[in-house]
Order: structure tokens, then sequence, then C-alpha cells
């Protein structure tokens, strides 16, 4: 099958949950339960268009917010009795008829599914393709010997309770999760349905196919994205870090910029990521800005912080190889965090590449660790945070500094700068 040049996936996203109120924007783990759906969407390489279809204003913020456009749903499309495949439909042919777009392959995507993989997306797109499907839908695996209750009677659904065979014997029996749905367009156009012509199934473990349903569900997935999510993508080894080098634009920014009628340029940055490097420089990492702008709120930010800045740099990973061959650094004692396509070169050579939530597709492609937080917005303090927990697990003491490329205990010597945030 040949690739589609266009994937779009469909998040949608109604505002009238009923079961969990405002369920799709409640925090879980720290961020809206929309936004890890988001972010797997961002981190798979094929799907190259995000949209969320909802009929909220609120939630239309999170999404974009978090890296997705927004599609703005009737409110005929979004109640109780409204169909998944009519806020699929009426997003199709909203970009169609404003755009002229129309992409070879949707995967719908549903926010109530945040424990998918970091891969599994990925990898029920290249199912698809190998399968020459024209539809796929994941699934868990059900073991054991199920039961049906209808109409009052008890049967024995999957097995036959009077020929009993071994559990390994049994046949194998799939339950859609709802994670990931995908099908050409043309599928859901000609029969109204996500699934259709050629079926494909793409396997999820049990544990990533549970669903945010009720109310019960929430301290549950709480305790789960907690614990699993940070083990499954902080890096480990962090404790050889001796310098961390920072994009501004997008990293010590969200991304966006105020210009005057003069062309005086302010931008968004988040105090929390002035007090994390304020700790990390009292810890005695060195810490340097590297960006292509030449504008003075770079400048400025980074006087305000006390740290190197490099602004006008065109050649990003030279400057970088100097910068480490002046201090007598290997690339694997420095950490670069980035969120553009002219970062990816300084990922590749660093030893701990970083992401911020909300980078381009390629660069979260490229990094070793992408963080829960998007730049601008604490993605900054969280690295911070991580490279400091690191030191005091490298010398069991939280009072910490780095000293000739070792974190020892600062009781040993040394003052705090006193920066500020």
């Amino acid at each position: 099958m040949k690739h589609p040049d266009e994937i779009l996936a469909i998040i949608p996203a109604r505002g009238g949950s009923k079961g969990i109120p405002r369920k799709n924007i409640r925090p879980i783990a720290g961020k809206p339960l929309l936004a890890y759906t988001i972010e797997h969407a961002r981190r798979t390489p094929d799907i190259t268009r995000i949209v969320v279809s909802t009929d909220d204003g609120e939630i239309g913020a999170v999404a974009e917010d978090w890296g997705a456009e927004v599609i703005k749903r009737p409110p005929e499309l979004s109640g109780d009795e409204a169909s998944s495949e009519s806020a699929l439909l009426h997003a199709l042919d909203q970009l169609r008829r404003v755009e002229g777009y129309d992409p070879g392959l949707v995967v719908f995507l549903q926010a109530t599914s945040p424990l998918r993989r970091p891969d599994d997306i990925q990898s029920a797109i290249t199912t698809f393709m190998a399968e020459e499907a024209d539809s796929l839908f994941s699934a868990g695996p059900v073991h054991g010997f199920i039961w049906r209750r209808e109409a009052g009677r008890l049967s024995s659904f999957s097995y036959d309770y009077r020929n009993r065979r071994r559990r390994q014997d049994a046949p194998e029996e799939l339950v859609e999760n709802g994670s990931i749905y995908i099908f050409k367009p043309q599928v859901l156009r000609a029969s109204g349905n996500r699934l259709g012509g050629k079926i494909a199934t793409y396997l999820m473990d049990p544990l990533d196919s549970l669903q945010v349903d009720e109310p019960s569900d929430m301290p549950l997935f709480e305790r789960l994205l907690a614990v699993r999510v940070p083990c499954s993508i902080l890096p480990a080894g962090s404790g050889s870090v001796r310098m961390l080098v920072l994009d501004f634009d997008g990293v010590m920014t969200d991304n966006r910029v105020l210009v005057d009628c003069n062309g005086n340029e302010a931008v968004w940055c988040d105090r929390g990521d002035g007090w994390g490097i304020a700790r990390l420089k009292d810890a005695g990492m060195e810490i340097v800005v590297l960006t292509t702008e030449i504008v003075p709120v770079a400048a400025a930010r980074c006087r305000k912080l006390g740290i190197e800045c490099i602004d006008g740099c065109e050649d990003k990973l030279t400057a970088l190889r100097e910068m480490a061959w002046s201090r007598e650094l290997g690339p694997n004692q420095i950490a670069y965090v980035g969120n553009d396509v002219n970062d990816l070169d300084c990922l590749r050579w660093v030893g701990l590449p970083i992401a911020v939530a909300d980078a381009v597709p390629e660069v979260l492609a490229a990094a070793d660790w992408v963080t829960a937080r998007p730049g601008g917005r604490g993605a900054v303090r969280e690295v911070a945070d991580h490279l400091l927990r690191e030191a005091v697990s490298a010398t069991g003491s939280t009072g910490n500094r780095l000293r000739n490329g070792v974190w020892t205990d600062r009781n040993e010597g040394g003052a705090s700068n006193g920066t500020t945030a």
C-alpha cells in the first residue's frame, strides 16, 4: 500500500460529559486528560495534522495550548445521543469545505485513553499499512471464560461449560479498547461507520487498554500516570550532566511574541522556570541559552537569571561544540532542550536530548526525554527538578553541589548565589 502524504488525527472531546463532569480537561497527574492524547499524536512521526473536535470553548483553549487545532462542533452533534461518527464526518467535511483538505488516512483517538505506549499509534499505522487494510481498531486480549447475561438468563458465551477446555487452548478473544481507530475517509463516508472493508487490529496490553469512564477511575489513573509515565520517559543516568543548554523561543517562552507599533518585542516566560534555573546554578550547574534570534528580550531575561546567552547563532551545533571544547566537556555531559527543527543537530549530538511537550514532531522523535510541560510553561523547571533529583540520588544528600564533574554534599563548601526568578 502506498503511504499517504497526509494522515489526520481527530480527537473528539465534547463538553457535556455526564459521568465525570468536565472529564476531558480534568487534571490527572498534573495535566488535563485531553493533553495526554494530544501528546501521543504529536509524538507519532506519520501524523501530519491534529485536530480536536469540540463544542466547548474551554476544551478548545486547552487543545490549542497543547498543540492541536480546533474544529468547532455544532450543538446538534454534541449531545449524549450524537455518535462519534457524526463528529468525525463533520470534521472531515469542514476541512474539505474550508480548505479543500482531504487526508489519505484518519487516526481517530479518544481522549479517555491516556495509557498508550509512546509507539502505539505509530505501530498501529505500520500494521494498517502492512496488512493493506481499509480500517483498524486497537484491542485488548480477553483471557478467561466469558459468560453473558441476557433477559435474566446466564449462558457461557466464549466456551461450552459442559466441555471445558484448557485456558491456553481457547481461541483468542479480543475486545475493542477504544484507544486507536484508523480508517480511510471513504470507508466512513460510504458506510457511516469507522470500520469497514478489510479490518485489521492492533493488540495492546490489558493495562494500556483501560479507559477513564467513571468517577471511581480517577484515583487509579492518577496513580498509574504519576508512576508509569515518568518512569517510561525520564532518562537514567542524568546525574552525569554538567551543562544544560536551552533554546530560548519555545523553550524559555511559550513561542508567542508581542510586537508593538515600534517593533519592540515582548514574550511570556515562566517564573517557575527561573526558580528552577536558580536552584541548578546554586548546585553548580552551568546553564547557557543558545538562540538563533537577535532580540534584546532574550539577553535581558538571561541577565535577570544570571546565565550566559549566545544569540544570533546561525550554526548552533558549531557553537555548542566550541562551548564543550572550551569547558573540556564531552557530549554525554551535556543536556540540550529544544523545540524546533533548528535544534535537531544539537539534540542528536548531546548525551541527553530533551524536547518540550509542544515541540514539533521531528524534535519529539529525536529526544530521549519529552517533558510533560510545554515550553514557557514550566518545562525548564521540570528539567531542573529532574537533574536535581538525579543529584540527590547520586549523593544521598539534598544539599548537593556539582564539583569537578561530581555531585557532592554542599555542606563540604560553597555558597548560594541567591539568584531569583
